[in-house]
C-alpha cells in the first residue's frame, strides 16, 4: 500500500514538493498541476516524482460534463480531454471524475435527475467517446463513486464497466462515499466485504477518509476526518492490500497543510499499531 495526500503541501519547486513528500513517508501523490502548466513544469514534477518514488496516483477533473449551460458544458469536456491527456502522458494510474448532472447548477449535486436512464445512458455514452478521442495508453479513466450520483455501490460500478466496454475504464474506489444508507452505515463492515468480493481485483486506487453519524433528525451523514468516524481503516487497507500491494490511498478533503500532516501522523499510527505494512 502506498499512503499519500491530495494536497501537494506549500513549497516553491517541483523538487522541494518531492523531498517534502518523501519526508513525510508518502508513497503516492496526485499530481500537483494541470494541464494548463508548462511542458517544462510538468516534466519536472514527473522527474521529480520517479526519483523520489512517488507514484501518481491520480489527475483529476472535477467538472460537470453534463452542465446545462452549453459553455460551462464544452468547457468542461474539454478540460477533461486534456486532463485524461496529462494523465497518460505522465503514467498516472487513473485520471478521475465525478458522473456529473445536467440536474441543477452545483456541479456535483443530489438531483432526481441524477438517477434517470437518461443520466445512465448519457454517463455511458460521454465517457466512451472521451476514451476513443483520447486515446489513453498507460492511465485509466475513472468514476468517483457518489452517495446521489452513478455509480453509488459495487452493483452499479460492474454495470457500469459492463456497459462502457473499454479496458481503459477502471474503478476509483471510494467507499466513504457509498455510504448513502442506514444500512450501510450500520453494517459498514459488512458492505465493505460486499464492495471487496465484487471489485476489489478491479480497484486502481483509493480515497481515504472517515464517516459519521450526527445525532440530529433526520438521518443525516457526514464525511469527517480518519478517526473521528467509525470506519475501520485497518480493514479496509487489509482489503486493499489483499489485492495490491502497491495500492495508492489518498487521504482527502482537510482544509489546510496542518490538518492533512495530522490526519497522516495519525493514520500511520494505526497502521504501524495494528502491524499494517505500508
Amino acid at each position: 500500500m502506498r499512503l499519500g495526500i491530495s494536497t501537494a503541501l506549500k513549497h516553491t519547486t517541483p523538487k522541494e514538493w518531492a523531498e517534502k513528500m518523501e519526508l513525510l513517508g508518502c508513497k503516492a501523490v496526485v499530481f500537483p498541476v494541470d494541464c494548463t502548466a508548462s511542458d517544462l513544469l510538468v516534466a519536472d514534477y514527473m522527474n521529480e516524482a520517479k526519483k523520489h518514488d512517488l507514484l501518481i496516483a491520480e489527475v483529476g477533473i472535477w467538472k460537470n460534463v453534463f452542465a446545462v449551460n452549453p459553455k460551462e458544458r464544452e468547457e468542461a469536456r474539454e478540460y477533461a480531454r486534456r486532463q485524461l491527456r496529462l494523465a497518460d502522458e505522465i503514467g498516472a494510474v487513473c485520471c478521475v471524475n465525478v458522473a456529473g448532472t445536467f440536474g441543477g447548477p452545483i456541479w456535483d449535486g443530489g438531483y432526481p435527475e441524477n438517477f434517470s436512464t437518461e443520466a445512465w445512458s448519457e454517463l455511458v455514452s460521454y465517457t466512451k467517446k472521451l476514451i476513443d478521442e483520447v486515446r489513453p495508453h498507460r492511465v485509466k479513466y475513472s468514476i468517483e463513486p457518489m452517495p446521489w450520483m452513478y455509480p453509488t455501490g459495487p452493483d452499479e460500478y460492474l454495470r457500469l464497466e459492463k456497459d462502457i466496454n473499454r479496458e481503459e475504464f477502471g474503478i476509483h474506489f471510494d467507499f466513504v462515499n457509498m455510504i448513502n444508507s442506514p444500512q450501510r452505515y450500520f453494517h459498514i463492515n459488512e458492505f465493505m466485504q460486499e464492495c471487496f468480493d465484487k471489485i476489489g481485483d478491479r480497484i486502481l486506487s483509493c480515497h481515504l477518509k472517515d464517516i459519521r453519524l450526527k445525532r440530529e433528525l433526520t438521518f443525516q451523514l457526514e464525511e469527517t476526518n480518519c478517526g473521528n468516524g467509525i470506519l475501520d481503516i485497518e480493514q479496509l487497507i487489509q482489503h486493499l492490500q489483499n489485492y495490491n500491494h502497491d495500492m495508492p490511498v489518498i487521504i482527502e478533503h482537510l482544509d489546510t497543510d496542518e490538518e492533512y500532516l495530522k490526519s497522516l501522523t495519525y493514520v500511520k499510527k494505526r497502521l504501524q499499531d495494528a502491524n499494517v505494512v505500508f
